[in-house]
């Protein structure tokens, strides 16, 4: 298990010049977005990025992430733990016009005075990674099959209602 803590700024050119991996752990309650979409977070997301250069010189990241955080399930509301694990590849870029000129697997990375913030951008990289809806198994969820059905059951078995071609076809008729 890793114990490296991750440094908050690198310098991206230089390790991607000298093709260097940075393994280590990011702490998940130091990242207020990631609280603002998904709720408070413990615990720590384990983080490799290999740095270096493609075929064609450019410089690029190569990203893991493994973390474990708590995401409220959508029928009952209650926490339940959702498992992370995320891969992406970013391409380092110093304005936006290179950024149009990346090959389309790569996502750009604005790098601006050779230094990086990696916090914003593994951040990034999590909440892209969450999923868009949750929810426990039926059998262990607070919330039954039956609380979840609103109304009455008669109620939904009204008859169909009237096409609204149906207006069309007696005009159609009376001519």
């Amino acid at each position: 298990m890793m114990s490296t803590r991750l440094p908050a700024q690198v310098e991206p050119y230089r390790l991607a010049a000298n093709g260097q991996r940075l393994e280590g752990l990011m702490s998940l309650a130091a990242l207020p977005r990631l609280a603002e979409e998904a709720g408070v977070q413990q615990g720590d997301c384990e983080v490799t990025l290999q740095f270096d250069l493609d075929a064609q010189g450019r410089r690029y990241i190569e990203g893991w992430l493994k973390a474990d955080v708590q995401l409220a399930c959508r029928r009952c509301l209650e926490p339940m733990p959702v498992a992370i694990d995320s891969h992406w590849l970013l391409g380092m870029v110093t304005s936006d016009a290179l950024a149009a000129t990346l090959p389309g697997d790569y996502e750009p990375v604005l790098v601006e005075d050779e230094q990086l913030d990696l916090l914003p951008v593994l951040e990034d990289e999590i909440i892209l990674s969450l999923p868009q809806v949750v929810y426990h198994d039926e059998a262990h969820c607070a919330v039954s099959r039956d609380q979840l059905v609103s109304g009455d059951a008669s109620e939904t078995s009204e008859a169909a209602p009237a096409s609204p071609f149906d207006v069309l076809r007696t005009l159609k008729d009376k001519h």
